[in-house]
């Protein structure tokens, strides 16, 4: 089972902490997590910074950790230029990048980004494919039905060879499918039930088998929002409330099943079903106090949690 953290990205306009963000990461490297990973969230009324921003900062300040997005709305780039970054922030790094990769839906605001949503899964397939090329080919030659290349040139390549790891995040079983045939891993989505993550974790491991792949060469992940706190009713509502601001747009209603929360018992119990649902990764998503959450993850959480998966 590896631990990863997810990396303070909700910041009101003119409070960022350099001073706080470099000592959460320096506390999560010294604690032992395998990855620090950001989310994408362009628009919307929660004050969340960029992505790529947020982890070539982090990558500045540590010297171990793995760095991730889950997920780029990838539609929603230029392929060749999200392409270039990458590959320059895994040479920044040092080769600790990861990269999470979704179409985002059908409910994303297209036309404020230039994209004709007609063909959504096509131009996401061929632009993950496309990224690639750009890691991979010299030269590049690519002939898609958006992106055409023709002997061109994308240096330095990513330091991580064939090129970083490819998450692939995603709910309908198509989806599931395209992230065995073109992906490195799965990443289950913070919003998804660990009920709903176990189907899809089967799903996974069936169109492995169908495909021949190994499964020890494909990791499954899932996202998990959480929030500890000795009163379960407290903790309920700080979920609560984050999950509005992130999802109510939406209409999804109360999405607190999603979340993981409660006393430290109560939070060991539900990481456990996630890790017994499938998840080879956890990347662990609190809602609100980023840092004093880390802290109480390591001291009455992590420690119980491994001896449970040990017995």
């Amino acid at each position: 089972m590896r631990l990863a953290i997810s990396i303070p990205q909700v910041w009101a306009d003119g409070t960022f902490d350099p001073g706080a963000f470099r000592d959460f990461l320096t506390r999560a490297e010294e604690y032992g997590f395998d990855g620090a990973w950001t989310l994408e969230s362009v628009l919307g009324r929660r004050p969340t910074l960029a992505p790529l921003e947020t982890m070539a900062y982090a990558a500045a300040v540590t010297s171990r950790i793995r760095l991730g997005c889950a997920v780029f709305v990838t539609p929603l780039h230029s392929p060749v230029h999200l392409a270039k970054s990458l590959a320059s922030l895994d040479q920044l790094s040092a080769g600790r990048v990861d990269v999470g990769v979704g179409t985002g839906g059908r409910n994303r605001p297209f036309a404020a980004f230039g994209v004709d949503p007609a063909g959504l899964v096509s131009r996401f397939t061929e632009g993950v494919e496309l990224m690639k090329a750009c890691w991979t080919a010299d030269p590049v030659t690519f002939d898609g039905r958006f992106w055409q290349l023709r002997d061109a040139a994308m240096e330095p390549k990513p330091y991580q060879k064939p090129h970083p790891p490819v998450w692939f995040g995603g709910n309908h079983p198509n989806a599931l499918r395209r992230a065995v045939a073109h992906g490195t891993g799965f990443m289950g989505a913070g919003s998804t039930t660990t009920a709903t993550f176990a189907d899809q974790v089967r799903a996974v491991r069936a169109a492995l088998a169908d495909a021949a792949r190994d499964p020890a060469d494909f990791p499954i992940a899932k996202r998990v929002y959480l929030a500890v706190d000795d009163d379960r009713a407290v903790a309920r509502t700080m979920v609560a409330a984050a999950l509005e601001q992130m999802y109510g747009s939406f209409g999804l209603g109360d999405l607190t099943p999603v979340a993981v929360y409660g006393t430290p018992e109560d939070v060991v119990a539900g990481l456990r079903a996630v890790v017994d649902a499938g998840a080879e990764m956890l990347l662990l998503h609190p809602l609100a106090d980023d840092s004093a959450q880390l802290d109480r993850l390591v001291t009455d959480v992590l420690p119980q949690l491994r001896r449970s998966t040990l017995d």
